[in-house]
């Protein structure tokens, strides 16, 4: 799903962070040329992570318009289902924190899989997500 998250260690909501929609404890931050690279440093979190990314874009897919299969996504897209879909996680576990590792491992706490959660609160708020606007006069 981009150039940030296409290496096997790669952060897969690595677009959330960079937005500074999310943070994460498992995340390293590197240079890499003239770009800033996220990558996770425990690969059972990038697995629960990658597992999460698939479920919010399988629920989605209809109610965003998305590509089905493996087509790649714009990047607004992107944006519209990895911050507005850890927005929606946030609140449904009622949680002020926006740590993406803590989300996933309290829903799966909660709700013993994350299949189990409630992608129609879910789903709903990533609709409705819309990303910050640019005050006039600040540059691209």
């Amino acid at each position: 799903m981009g150039s940030c998250d296409d290496t096997d260690r790669g952060c897969v909501f690595s677009r959330a962070l960079l937005a500074r929609a999310a943070g994460c404890d498992c995340v390293t931050r590197r240079a890499l040329g003239e770009r800033e690279v996220l990558e996770c440093s425990q690969p059972v979190a990038r697995t629960n992570c990658s597992l999460l990314r698939a479920l919010m874009r399988e629920r989605a897919r209809f109610a965003l318009k998305l590509p089905t299969g493996e087509a790649p996504l714009m990047h607004a897209q992107v944006l519209r289902l990895q911050c507005g879909g850890l927005l929606g996680l946030q609140q449904v576990l009622g949680t002020g924190r926006a740590d993406v590792h803590h989300l996933v491992a309290e829903a799966q706490a909660r709700h013993g899989s994350l299949t189990a959660l409630p992608w129609d609160a879910i789903v709903a708020t990533m609709r409705g997500w819309q990303p910050r606007r640019r005050r006039p006069g600040t540059p691209a």
